[in-house]
């Protein structure tokens, strides 16, 4: 099975790059977007919109949900989670140091949908399970925070410890697996998306208990490997990049950020210097991958992949490191050959050189915006910010900070945006958004 999965990773980058020129670079297939950075190559959305300009539509969101949106052609899928049946006495996890925990008060329906990204109108909806939760999770997060990823044929919903669930587009179950009971750091809850190349899909499983890496066939779900890690709760979504003709699971953590064998599990490289609850998803790009943790303490590294083996700490393998103002919940974003991120979760906007770490700019306040979970989303020259609030700012793309945008939508948002065409689609705690220009109508 090993020997089969190695030679089908090694055909497929041979005939194929990791990020080809596919109908998924036109559409957002994936949590981070058609290239993984963010970056939506082919789009233009407006600069302005309120509710009551440039919105396409909007729609209300049954129950509560986290997860960004993915769209392919003419179909919009997001995941939620719904409470329903009668009200009970109020329970939480009890696990030790658990903070600012929601109760625990109601069964819940964990529910994929499926929407006409045209129209805003439902095509269908799915109830995958209905479950009471073992943990309610942090107040601020959500019981469908992991994103979903489709490949154009097939919708994987994964909701975590409720299950990992692959559809065909018009929404039937093709299979389903469970992998386990998460029980993570403070009882914050849980949010690392699955990734996907070709046929292997893997999951990134670090928390309080035995953590571990496995890869998956998309075809049935069938286990292709595991690999055991020593790590605490991470919510990084794994990324998988292509490296002197070898396919590569990169995931930071707190011990160690490390590089995987796409067709073994084999560990490849790793490298130490992460803050604890790692959150952000690495960006790949020029042989340079960026790894970066903001809590307790702040980090940023650029690790040149090619030649990295074994303990690379210290070495010229680490280009450069950054150690001020770092993101903590919300990913940074590579436009061109420019790193922004924001320090912790407040908008306070960095701008580095992505080859040199040299800093263009740093400190710079966003005013009008506060709190940020959001990770930021851009497109050639431009890039966007939402805060908590609904407020979203604008900022054109390069060396110097320059604002064109400043926009207010009456919801509160923590779900990241997707870009498609001349839209964004912003989801709300409440509302689904379609924005674009009334020009494009």
């Amino acid at each position: 099975m090993k020997l089969l999965l190695f030679l089908s990773c090694l055909l497929a980058f041979l005939t194929s790059s990791l990020y080809p020129e596919t109908p998924a670079r036109h559409y957002w297939p994936q949590w981070r977007g058609p290239l993984g950075t963010g970056v939506a190559p082919d789009a233009d959305p407006p600069l302005e919109w309120s509710e009551d300009k440039n919105i396409r539509w909007k729609i209300d969101l049954p129950g509560k949900g986290h997860s960004t949106p993915v769209v392919w052609k003419d179909r919009l899928f997001l995941t939620t989670a719904v409470p329903f049946g009668p009200e009970m006495s109020a329970k939480y996890s009890g696990w030790p140091n658990a903070h600012d925990e929601v109760a625990i008060t109601h069964r819940i329906q964990f529910k994929v949908m499926a929407i006409n990204r045209q129209d805003g109108n439902i095509v269908w909806q799915k109830i995958l399970r209905q479950e009471l939760p073992h943990a309610g999770g942090h107040s601020t997060a959500s019981l469908a925070s992991n994103s979903p990823l489709t490949d154009g044929q097939h919708l994987f919903a994964f909701f975590g410890s409720f299950g990992l669930y692959c559809l065909n587009l018009d929404g039937e179950l093709i299979w389903e697996t469970d992998l386990g009971q998460k029980r993570t750091l403070h009882g914050h809850g849980e949010g690392a998306s699955p990734a996907l190349y070709q046929d292997t899909l893997i999951i990134n499983w670090d928390h309080e208990g035995d953590s571990f890496v496995v890869a998956l066939d998309k075809r049935d779900g069938q286990e292709l490997w595991r690999r055991s890690r020593d790590e605490v709760t991470s919510w990084s979504t794994p990324l998988i990049l292509a490296v002197a003709g070898r396919l590569q699971v990169v995931i930071p953590a707190t011990g160690a950020s490390r590089g995987y064998d796409l067709a073994t599990g084999e560990v490849i490289w790793w490298c130490r210097g992460m803050t604890v609850n790692c959150i952000p998803t690495p960006i790949y790009a020029d042989g340079l991958v960026y790894l970066m943790s903001g809590y307790r303490g702040q980090m940023l590294q650029a690790v040149r992949l090619e030649g990295a083996s074994g303990d690379i700490t210290g070495t010229p393998q680490v280009v450069w490191e950054h150690r001020k103002a770092t993101s903590y919940v919300p990913s940074g974003l590579l436009v061109g050959n420019e790193f922004y991120f924001l320090r912790g979760n407040t908008a306070v906007l960095s701008c580095l050189d992505a080859k040199t770490g040299k800093e263009y700019y740093g400190g710079q306040r966003l005013r009008g915006l506060r709190n940020i979970y959001a990770s930021l989303v851009g497109v050639g020259d431009r890039f966007y910010i939402t805060d908590r609030e609904g407020a979203t700012k604008v900022i054109r793309a390069g060396t110097t900070y320059g604002e064109i945008g400043f926009n207010k939508l009456d919801d509160i948002f923590d779900a990241t945006a997707a870009i498609v065409g001349d839209r964004i689609y912003m989801r709300g705690r409440r509302h689904l958004y379609a924005i674009a220009a009334e020009s494009s109508r």
